[in-house]
């Protein structure tokens, strides 16, 4: 499945995100989340780890789950295999989050429709830091 993304409209997500809840954010600084989470810190993004089986990591209190989280979330990364997404773009439509972005080869048809029946915009198969890398040179 390929999807377009207008650059304009993926500016305008990363310009109207403050917080973001990174699902699947790893202690581990050889992952990718662990190191899309530290690039978006340092780009003064405020990263809320979401993941059960730590306490915290880059400074930051974790989140068994989204809906945990006791303040607004703006976006929602979600680092997890394809077929374990769906629960937690659930949990985001719960959550009333504004976006939803899945990494590199991660698709869901069910998440994303569900995301545009609650007016949630969606970003599939692309990687954020390298987004904001593009776009904010």
């Amino acid at each position: 499945m390929t999807v377009v993304y207008d650059l304009k409209k993926l500016k305008e997500v990363l310009d109207d995100t403050q917080t973001i809840a990174i699902v699947g954010l790893s202690k581990d600084e050889y992952k990718p989340s662990y190191r899309v989470a530290k690039y978006l810190k340092e780009k003064g993004y405020k990263i809320v780890p979401v993941n059960p089986n730590i306490e915290e990591v880059l400074g930051e209190k974790s989140y068994p789950n989204i809906a945990s989280i006791p303040f607004d979330i703006d976006l929602v990364n979600i680092f997890r295999r394809m077929d374990k997404v769906y629960p937690f773009i659930e949990q985001a439509v719960e959550k009333k989050v504004k976006y939803i972005w899945l990494p590199f080869a991660v698709f869901s048809n069910a998440g994303l429709n569900l995301a545009k029946e609650n007016n949630i915009f969606m970003i599939q198969n692309r990687c954020v830091m390298e987004e904001h890398r593009n776009l904010f040179k």
